[in-house]
């Protein structure tokens, strides 16, 4: 007798294929149905196999299947012949999202114009300044004018208060981008604000406004006397890095001054988790002389505000490179003793 646990709904076998005297055994596990009439097959029917197997993928479950071949004796005793059991199990893989979806490094390709500018600098060499910049130029290729960027990789651990790196530089040249100008004040330096040309000015009806959303200014410089309530702002403008600090010059009783100097190229950098210091430092368009003189203001500034805490080597490497192009690595024992020939 063939036991079947499915609905009889399920049940597509045609009646030719039912016999009481030969019979199959076939289950759907795990899936567990009321029991319904039990359906006698002939082991050599297919159809019984093809509809076990339909089913199976339909519902996307583990599938076995026993055929038994049975003989009757004379004194009415049976004896089994063959048994033969097949599992085949359906498996589903769950599709990746978000980073784990993207191709990993070894398997990205760059794209043609990268490739070809990539060609015109060897990739361990190392440069002096001035062929440095020219190679810079040469590699800015993109149909806007890219950014300068330098990246020093330091000998520090920021993760320890004495090894941390926050600081500010001013670019003689400038940064070649307008500066929106923010400043939290009141009373008489509110006119300061404004004579020394400020764009934003206000007190707490602007704090109200960041606090809605606004952030439509580069820089934010707040008085002394605002910070207390400024500090309701560190959720919102701290990881902008656009929240006031005294190193970083945007906390002062001066704010013409502080005014003056973002607005001609005053750069603030700090050193990242794993050491490394990301500046910009000019446009691509800049003549080689103001590229040459903005990067020895930066690697002065970045010797100047060494940590108490570095030991050793302070300088690992150092690299610049256009936005969209690739690095080009400098001689740290001639960037740190170059001297400008008007010197």
């Amino acid at each position: 007798m063939a036991s079947c646990s499915a609905p009889p709904s399920l049940m597509l076998v045609h009646p030719q294929d039912l016999s009481r005297s030969q019979r199959t055994t076939f289950s759907l596990y795990p899936l567990l149905f009321k029991p319904s009439k039990c359906l006698h097959i002939e082991p050599k029917s297919r159809t019984c196999h093809a509809l076990v197997a339909a089913l199976a993928a339909e519902v996307q479950v583990p599938l076995t299947v026993h055929d038994t071949e049975e003989d009757d004796g004379s004194d009415g005793s049976t004896a089994t012949s063959a048994a033969t059991t097949t599992t085949t199990t359906t498996t589903t893989t769950k599709p990746k999202k978000g980073k784990a979806a993207l191709p990993l490094k070894r398997d990205r390709t760059r794209s043609k114009r990268f490739l070809e500018i990539q060609q015109l600098r060897e990739r361990k060499k190392e440069y002096d300044l001035k062929t440095a910049i020219s190679l810079v130029k040469e590699t800015a290729k993109t149909k806007f004018v890219e950014t300068v960027e330098a990246h020093f990789r330091l000998n520090i651990d920021p993760k320890y208060n004495d090894q941390q790196l926050r600081a500010t530089v001013n670019l003689p040249k400038g940064t070649g981008k307008p500066v929106k100008v923010a400043v939290l004040t009141q009373g008489e330096k509110f006119d300061e604000a404004k004579n020394a040309g400020a764009d934003l000015v206000g007190g707490e009806d602007l704090i109200e406004q960041i606090k809605a959303g606004f952030m439509e200014f580069d820089k934010l410089i707040a008085s002394p006397d605002m910070m207390p309530k400024v500090a309701s702002l560190g959720k919102i403008l701290g990881p902008r890095g656009l929240m006031p600090n005294p190193k970083a010059g945007t906390v002062t009783p001066n704010i013409p001054q502080a005014i003056a100097e973002f607005k001609q190229g005053k750069v603030e950098y700090r050193a990242d988790k794993t050491g490394i210091v990301h500046l910009p430092f000019g446009k691509a368009d800049f003549p080689e002389e103001d590229l040459l003189v903005n990067l020895l203001a930066a690697v002065k500034s970045v010797e100047a505000n060494k940590p108490s805490g570095a030991k050793g080597v302070y300088w690992k490497s150092a690299h610049i490179c256009s936005a969209m192009g690739p690095s080009i690595r400098l001689n740290i024992r001639e960037m740190l003793d170059y001297r400008p020939p008007s010197e």
